[in-house]
C-alpha cells in the first residue's frame, strides 16, 4: 500500500494482493518508522466501514491515519472496471480533505520498479499522459 500526502490531499494506492486481503478482511495497514523510539512512527490503515456507515471518512488517532471507506464504495471499486473511490471530507473547519483510494497501476513509461503487483494499466500502449497512474 502506498500513501501520498500533498497539502490537503491524501492519496492511498493498492496493489493486487492487498485488494484480496482487504476485500477478505476488511483491513490493511502498513507503518512507517522515523526514528528508532517506539513512537516515532504513522500506520496508515484502509478500512471497510460498518454496514450503516453509508459516507466515506477519516479518522486520525495515537499517530494511525485511517481512512474508512464506505462498505458500497469499497464493493465498486473492487470491480475490475474501476480505478479508485474519490471523496471530499469536510473537516469542519472550513477547510476539505481530497481523498482518493486507488488501485496501484503499472507504469507504462517503462520502468520496472516496483512492478510486481500493479494492475494493468488501463493506457497501457499509449504514452503516459496521466502523471497520476505513473507516480
Amino acid at each position: 500500500m502506498k500513501l501520498r500526502i500533498r497539502g490537503s490531499s491524501l492519496r492511498v494506492r493498492v496493489g493486487r494482493t492487498e485488494l484480496a486481503e482487504f476485500l477478505r478482511t476488511g483491513r490493511i495497514q502498513d507503518t512507517i518508522h522515523f526514528a528508532s523510539a517506539p513512537y516515532a512512527k504513522l500506520t496508515y490503515v484502509l478500512q471497510i466501514s460498518a454496514a450503516d456507515v453509508t459516507e466515506t471518512h477519516v479518522r486520525y488517532w495515537n499517530r494511525e491515519v485511517t481512512v474508512v471507506l464506505a462498505a458500497s464504495h469499497a464493493l465498486q471499486w473492487s470491480k475490475d472496471s474501476s480505478v479508485g473511490v474519490y471523496t471530499q471530507v469536510p473537516l469542519g473547519t472550513g477547510e476539505i480533505l481530497d481523498i482518493t483510494v486507488e488501485k496501484d497501476f503499472a507504469c507504462i513509461d517503462g520502468s520496472n520498479s516496483d512492478q510486481e503487483d500493479t494492475f494493468t494499466n488501463p493506457n497501457a500502449g499509449s504514452a503516459c499522459q496521466q502523471a497520476d497512474f505513473c507516480a
